[in-house]
């Protein structure tokens, strides 16, 4: 259950950025009731932190059960390597995994998110069936997996259940992606089922895998059943340059274009990669109020390449990040690879800064704007160290190497661009300390369990 906490913070990050002697008050809720900056001497009954505390954010994309896989697909046999064909060695990872397998899996990579900086992840769930294609007798049980693996944790979390139908476009399922197929009317009821459990730090949203892998008759309906929904539909769009030219050969548009001249976009939508854009997509986006999430570290790992973050920016597109394959799970990281990417294209550096703007920092203009999606992505109704929001937070071990002897006004400079560091020195979800000195409580057993889960699936 939430706790009510009573903090005094040395500084803090809020809406108008770092704030000096701040005191923080969550509710019985879980939720932040008051944030209250120049309190010069702490309240008798505060807890006096060791370091600034920052907001967490919100891992807006992931594939759990691709933890598994990490570090499994850094080799090539063949004579070219690519998303394509590491998709291929995926799938034979995800033909295996049972349950009670995904579970030990998601559990060890939420202690690893947590210890990231991200408090809130949004699974993306496309592995539903059993592994003969049929549905569980329970059709949920991957997803109770995974909510079972976030309640172990303390992480909250938001399943996506997927809208996948076909293999391409006019390509039916493929063998190796029968644990996949799923219709509007199944993701529908999956999302209501999961949804109304109410089990804490628990909610629910929409997926459509991609444009190449749903009908758009599907899409349709699906779009239908969610009028009046009020939380958040991710899809993946526009990630490799293969799935670009195949929409524009089948449909006749880009598959950003295809969605904004549709009219199906608004603020609910958040597009996973969308990394080949051009500047008509990123005005419609724009126009729409849809998010972008980004993932700079997979989209590396993968060779999709890189999204136009300099348009996403001056368009003021909200914009997210996950981790997605779970190469890394640190949002610095993410933040880090998501400017290092540009200045490697542009020759350039501090791309992401925008000094006309009064941002002469990269850090903190990335991480600021990505904040300020964390609650759309999510489908909760607002994120931060703000009044209302989930009491959750990260504690800066000032004390880490990066930091030693620099200003605090570049604390942020340094936690991204000065690597690496250490994890986060406490870290508060709903008003609970699920991270204390660097470790998690259940650390070792479930650390223990995937151990067992890898060698099991090895």
């Amino acid at each position: 259950m939430p706790e009510a906490v009573l903090l005094w913070a040395p500084s803090a990050w809020t809406p108008e950025g770092w704030r000096e002697q701040v005191v923080l008050r969550a509710d019985g809720d879980g939720r932040w009731a008051e944030v209250t900056p120049g309190i010069a001497t702490p309240p008798p009954d505060a807890q006096v932190l060791a370091g600034p505390l920052l907001p967490s954010l919100v891992n807006a994309h992931s594939h759990a059960f691709q933890r598994a896989f990490a570090g499994h697909a850094e080799r090539r046999e063949a004579a070219s390597d690519d998303f394509w064909s590491w998709r291929d060695r995926m799938y034979r990872v995800a033909q295996r995994l049972s349950p009670a397998q995904l579970r030990d899996v998601a559990a060890q990579l939420y202690v690893e998110l947590l210890k990231g900086g991200y408090t809130q992840v949004c699974e993306f769930h496309y592995l539903q069936r059993d592994v003969d294609g049929r549905a569980y007798a329970d059709p949920l049980a991957m997803s109770w997996a995974l909510a079972e693996a976030a309640a172990e944790t303390g992480i909250g979390l938001t399943i996506l259940p997927v809208l996948y139908e076909r293999a391409g476009f006019g390509t039916p399922l493929r063998d190796d992606q029968r644990r996949f197929r799923s219709s509007a009317e199944e993701v529908w009821q999956a999302a209501a089922t999961i949804a109304s459990a109410r089990r804490p730090l628990l909610g629910a949203g929409l997926a459509i895998h991609s444009l190449r892998a749903a009908r758009p008759e599907s899409i349709a309906d699906l779009c239908r059943r969610a009028e009046g929904f009020a939380g958040p539909i991710h899809i993946h769009v526009a990630e490799q340059t293969a799935e670009v030219r195949d929409c524009v050969a089948t449909t006749g548009a880009r598959p950003i274009q295809w969605l904004a001249r549709g009219r199906l976009l608004d603020a609910r939508w958040q597009l996973v990669h969308a990394t080949h854009s051009d500047a008509g997509e990123i005005a419609a986006v724009a126009r729409s109020g849809a998010g972008v999430v980004l993932c700079p570290s997979t989209e590396a790992n993968l060779g999709d390449g890189l999204a136009d973050l300099l348009g996403w920016l001056a368009a003021g597109v909200p914009l997210t990040i996950g981790s997605d394959s779970h190469v890394t799970r640190d949002w610095r990281e993410e933040l880090r690879w998501l400017e290092y990417g540009q200045r490697l294209a542009r020759q350039q550096r501090n791309v992401a800064a925008a000094p006309e703007a009064g941002m002469a920092a990269s850090a903190e203009r990335l991480f600021g704007r990505t904040l300020a999606g964390c609650a759309a992505a999510a489908g909760v109704p607002t994120w931060g160290l703000v009044p209302g929001a989930r009491a959750d937070a990260l504690v800066v071990d000032r004390h880490e190497d990066a930091l030693l002897g620099l200003p605090a006004s570049h604390t942020l400079d340094a936690l991204l661009f000065s690597s690496p560091g250490r994890s986060w020195r406490n870290v508060l979800v709903a008003g609970r300390w699920v991270i204390r000195d660097g470790t998690h409580a259940r650390a070792a057993v479930i650390g223990e369990r995937f151990t067992a889960t890898m060698h099991a699936l090895a």
